[in-house]
């Protein structure tokens, strides 16, 4: 809950104006019926101020809403919004949000990083790939009969010749 505020206000005594001369006062000196109404005159004004501080003393409250200009283009760019009680009482929102907005950023930034990456990655296996392909390939194409054939009729210092007769199924007993 919060305190009422202090406000500390001085009450000057009301004094009544001198004259300027003695002379001017002896002249006009009202009677004495006339002083004590003066007085009392006097005594109840400081009264009624003193009721009127009172007063003001217990409406006066911290959570009074201070008075706010309107809300134009010109004070949200000048700044002046963002003095604002509404602002200030809403601070640690704006820090998290703009925490967030910073992680999100970065966690953004990163994963578009690894992407670029993981595709780069993508491209040298199928790369690979495609070169074991073509090198299987080449090593099939290079290990048939018929161009193993060849290869020992081009090479006649070879003494392998192609055999005329089947090949024998030997079978042993164990």
């Amino acid at each position: 809950m919060k305190k009422k505020k202090d406000i500390e206000l001085e009450i000057l005594e009301a004094t009544v104006p001198e004259a300027a001369s003695m002379d001017a006062q002896e002249a006009a000196t009202p009677p004495a019926d006339e002083e004590t109404s003066l007085k009392e005159e006097v005594a109840e004004m400081k009264e009624h101020t003193k009721k009127a501080i009172q007063k003001l003393k217990d409406n006066v409250k911290e959570e009074d809403p201070k008075p706010s200009s309107a809300m134009t283009l010109r004070t949200i760019l000048g700044g002046d919004f963002l003095t604002a009680e509404m602002v200030r009482r809403q601070i640690w929102l704006f820090v998290l949000v703009v925490i967030f907005a910073i992680v999100y950023v970065a966690f953004r930034y990163q994963c578009q990083q690894d992407m670029i990456a993981i595709d780069k990655m993508e491209k040298e296996l199928l790369d690979a790939k495609y070169k074991a392909l073509s090198s299987s390939s080449t090593l099939t194409e290079k290990c048939r009969e018929s161009h193993v054939l060849e290869a020992l009729k081009n090479n006649k210092d070879s003494l392998l010749q192609i055999s005329d007769q089947p090949p024998y199924i030997i079978y042993i007993d164990e």
